[in-house]
């Protein structure tokens, strides 16, 4: 009897650590150690990762926040939307920039991961909250070192906000695509119909409205597309790959700081950029291929649709940079809030995929740099699990939602349920 009483204590301790207790506790424990870490009470090994913000997010804030923007600075490459976002510290004037910015960034991240255990609440579905907190942790302390965490904040909120109606989650995607222009691809997996119109028509409007108060206000507020565009083959590319291997057979270029990023320059390199833009397109244009060839919608399908864009964007571009992998965590945590979701690998990829990156930056970052056996080695199989990912995800979000039958067929939008979706797989 004692060793029942005793299972039964230690079963009940098990099921409360898996449920929202656990989320919570995991999450103190974790962003108490990343807080360690971007405040330096303790070093994290490799690469001195809190440079962004000590350095040049600080330097950009007195002119951010005398209303100019950084316009002759080539390391500035964001959408104007993000000087709202690094003048933010300004609301905590008792700390120093750099601690208030890190405070910022923990709220934030706290925020997302009250928003995962909120919307669990109806279905009990904790997945979603386990990856981001688990998914975050792995990442290290690049969360709280760079702005991403604020942007996917916004991304995460505009899909999960798509369960209320088009309105809130079309303005949350255009004020987040005027912070770092991805999350405008976050409506592309909605339904036809009047609520991904409104969502799509209220995305435009604010991302507009939003781009023009600032070319209004602050000059210079368009100037990052020059620099984004004239940016190369950023060291951890998938383009970078080659440069990597082809060092160890007397390829005479070299590694450096070019444009904000440690990118190639030498023979070749922009003929590797331009393949790298090729790709995007051709991403682009599978992607519309999709969208006017999908016929059956789940609620599953616009987290599906947007995990998909988001990575192979992120997989084809010329600059493959460590914070990107949380845009990646956050909305893989969207798509598992759902049971009906069909990317379940494609998101423990791309957490394998964050546990290499933190590896190869900034931890053995100087052997990336010198493209030797090791460094080659982590970012090969980082890239290639991102490859994975991205190969395994267009092949089920095609699978799931495009009718061999009926290419042009009427929209089909059914339950949420493990039963529904197996029965659109089997049925093709």
């Amino acid at each position: 009897m004692k060793n029942t009483r005793i299972r039964n204590r230690v079963g009940g301790i098990g099921e409360r650590m898996r449920g929202p207790l656990g989320v919570v506790l995991v999450w103190a424990v974790t962003r108490a150690a990343l807080m360690v870490f971007v405040f330096q009470v303790v070093r994290f090994p490799g690469q001195f990762v809190v440079h962004d913000v000590e350095d040049v997010y600080r330097r950009w804030y007195p002119q951010l926040r005398a209303g100019v923007f950084p316009s002759h600075d080539v390391t500035w490459q964001y959408p104007p939307g993000a000087a709202a976002v690094l003048v933010a510290p300004a609301v905590l004037p008792f700390l120093g920039y750099a601690a208030a910015f890190y405070w910022l960034a923990l709220l934030t991240d706290a925020l997302v991961t009250a928003v995962f255990l909120a919307g669990s609440r109806g279905n009990g579905r904790l997945a979603g909250a386990w990856t981001w907190v688990l998914g975050a942790a792995a990442a290290g302390p690049v969360v709280f070192s760079r702005y991403d965490v604020m942007v996917t904040a916004v991304g995460v909120c505009a899909l999960l906000a798509l369960r209320r109606g088009g309105r809130a989650a079309g303005v949350l995607a255009g004020a987040g695509a005027m912070l770092k222009v991805w999350p405008a691809l976050l409506l592309i997996g909605t339904a036809r119909g009047p609520v991904t119109r409104r969502a799509w028509r209220w995305a435009a409007g604010t991302a507009g409205a939003v781009g023009a108060a600032f070319a209004a206000t602050m000059p210079g507020a368009f100037s990052f597309l020059t620099f984004q565009r004239d940016r190369g083959t950023e060291i951890e590319s998938m383009g970078a790959m080659v440069f990597h291997l082809a060092r160890h057979a007397g390829w005479p270029g070299r590694a450096t700081m070019h444009y904000g990023s440690v990118e190639f320059l030498g023979p070749h390199v922009r003929l590797v950029s331009w393949a790298a833009l090729a790709l995007s397109a051709a991403a682009l244009c599978w992607l519309v291929v999709w969208r006017l060839r999908a016929t059956v919608f789940t609620e599953a399908t616009a987290y599906d649709a947007a995990f998909t864009a988001v990575l192979v964007f992120t997989t084809t571009s010329r600059v493959i940079s460590p914070q990107y992998m949380i845009w990646l965590i956050g909305i893989g945590a969207v798509c598992r809030t759902v049971r009906g979701s069909v990317l379940r690998l494609p998101v423990l990829l791309t957490l394998a995929a964050t546990v290499v990156t933190t590896a190869e930056f900034p931890v053995f970052f100087s052997h990336v740099m010198a493209s030797d056996r090791w460094g080659v080695l982590l970012l090969g199989t980082r890239n290639a699990l991102l490859a994975a990912a991205c190969v395994i995800a267009c092949r089920r979000l095609w699978a799931a939602t495009v009718r061999r039958d009926s290419p042009a067929g009427p929209v089909q939008r059914l339950p949420d349920t493990p039963t529904a979706t197996a029965s659109v797989l089997t049925s093709r």
